[in-house]
């Protein structure tokens, strides 16, 4: 639990569920020492939050009977899309937002009414996303800590940064705009000292992230959107068409969602279509499909598709 305000919602919770608890349980429950529990206690009845003690065995704190914090406000649905949000993030962004969402469904799960609570476990059971293109957070996790430090208190970083096809890494300050997660990376959006312009850095691709000194302020023009667009067609620079003979057109059926386009012909084979960002990336896609794909264009993709299948060919005669 990450501060003093998380904690005291979290304790009238635990006192709403069970009256004369221990102060070593509450602690325990809270992560803190019994001294420091004594002192969020204190912080309660300044509050106003009817608090009592009795001592002995049995004996222990309690919230005067009756008492109960104001339900939130939610319908069933809008329950479902915190609780399912709050997992998202959680997954999506890794040790930076994990223990966060875990701490938001936890408080939910308290609060809520019996309805909403139930409507929350049935989606959480029925309703699941899996195979987002998504990087693994772990190896991320500290350049996304220190680069969302910086960014919260608008303060400069250093970047070590190896950029696609450099023969080695650069250097420069950087000023973090935004962090965005897209098509399956995570960026550091800002203005680079070095260029003197606002550009984009895939953060798996830094060396290293530390802070500086001096601070920064986002200009009030500032929109992410157009350097987003801007990457996303750096991702789509090549187009390319595969036919899925007929007995792989089940394959292309099931993966409709890859695709741009999709058409069934009359020999029972699939014409598909999609944007990739060079060649490489779009032999990878057309090799994972074996036999099943022939490439039609572009034609330089269909040059290297063939010397690859002569490469592959070679390893194994």
């Amino acid at each position: 639990m990450s501060n003093t305000a998380t904690r005291l919602i979290t304790l009238i919770m635990l006192l709403q569920r069970r009256p004369n608890q221990k102060a070593g349980e509450l602690a325990d429950a809270l992560g803190v020492s019994v001294r420091s529990l004594h002192r969020y206690m204190g912080m309660l009845e300044e509050m106003g939050i009817p608090i009592y003690s009795e001592r002995g065995p049995a004996g222990g704190f309690s919230l005067v009977r009756g008492y109960k914090m104001q339900a939130l406000v939610f319908t069933p649905a809008e329950a479902v899309s915190v609780a399912l949000g709050a997992r998202l993030v959680g997954e999506l962004w890794g040790p930076l937002y994990a223990e966060a969402a875990q701490g938001a469904l936890a408080k939910l799960d308290n609060v809520l009414p019996e309805e909403q609570r139930r409507e929350v476990e049935w989606a959480s059971q029925s309703l699941i996303v899996m195979g987002m293109n998504r990087a693994a957070p772990g190896p991320l996790a500290s350049h996304l800590e220190t680069l969302r430090t910086a960014l919260r208190r608008r303060q400069h970083v250093q970047l070590v940064y190896r950029g696609r096809g450099r023969a080695g890494p650069s250097e420069r300050g950087f000023d973090v705009y935004a962090l965005v997660h897209g098509f399956g990376w995570w960026y550091a959006v800002g203005h680079c000292h070095l260029r003197s312009e606002v550009r984009s850095f895939r953060i798996d691709r830094m060396m290293g992230v530390t802070l500086a000194e001096g601070s920064y302020t986002i200009p009030a023009d500032f929109d992410v959107q157009p350097v987003i667009a801007f990457e996303q067609q750096a991702h789509s620079g090549i187009h390319v068409r595969l036919r899925f003979h007929p007995y792989g057109a089940d394959i292309a059926c099931h993966n409709r969602s890859y695709w741009q386009n999709f058409a069934e012909q009359p020999d029972g084979s699939v014409l598909v279509t999609y944007s990739s960002p060079d060649l490489i990336w779009a032999s990878s896609v057309a090799l994972s499909y074996g036999p099943l794909v022939t490439v039609e264009e572009p034609a330089e993709l269909v040059e290297l598709m063939r010397s690859q299948a002569q490469a592959i060919l070679a390893n194994y005669t």
